[in-house]
């Protein structure tokens, strides 16, 4: 019992070494709220594109005008990259980062081999997403506010999971990049959404300021 004692001691000091985000239950937090946004946003997102398979002329609840339409976007080839809306991704994948954002609130320990299995997943997720991003800005000429929602809430998500993972140690790194990475990861994130929200303003200028 003692010893058990002694160990939980051991690993709550080195918890409190760790950047707040990096500790077990605020990073479980923070992936609860972000993936719970974003699989709401994925839900909306298969609700209208099912709404679209029975009406060809539905239009959808984020229609606004001809630079904001979930509708085009929907309609896309790129909607589908694997011959099924991309949504149900999201669905599946942000369900997932809730679940492990509730066992970490929970008291769960999960081994190297998890972490990095995540790692590589919001990896591909971001990879995919800004691929989303470019196609949208340039090749379809069209958003989605859905869409965007997700953007918005994947980009702290790779973030801090990325930075989680160097300050444990399952990303392996410099003393001085866990410093950079624990003081910057903030930083890093706003840049990325602000960003990302001046790309889509430069992108669009008519959609927010009319014209």
């Amino acid at each position: 019992m003692n010893t058990s004692r002694a160990d939980g001691k051991a690993l709550a000091g080195q918890e409190s070494s760790l950047p707040t985000l990096s500790r077990n239950a605020p990073f479980g937090i923070l992936l609860v709220l972000t993936g719970a946004v974003a699989w709401i946003a994925s839900g909306i997102l298969v609700l209208e594109r099912l709404a679209l398979y029975k009406n060809p002329d539905y239009v959808t609840s984020c229609d606004f005008n001809p630079w904001v339409s979930c509708g085009t976007i929907m309609k896309s080839s790129q909607a589908a990259l694997l011959g099924f809306p991309n949504p149900f991704l999201g669905i599946v994948g942000f369900g997932i980062v809730i679940t492990i954002g509730m066992a970490l609130l929970a008291g769960a320990k999960f081994a190297r081999w998890y972490w990095l299995g995540l790692q590589a997943g919001v990896t591909l997720a971001m990879v995919f997403i800004i691929w989303l991003w470019s196609q949208a800005l340039y090749e379809i000429n069209a958003l989605c506010l859905y869409c965007m929602v997700v953007w918005a809430m994947m980009i702290p998500i790779f973030s801090y999971t990325t930075a989680r993972n160097i300050a444990h140690g399952v990303i392996p790194a410099s003393a001085g990049f866990k410093r950079f990475t624990a003081e910057w990861t903030w930083v890093i994130t706003i840049v990325l959404l602000l960003l990302t929200a001046a790309s889509v303003f430069i992108r669009f200028p008519q959609a927010f300021l009319g014209g």
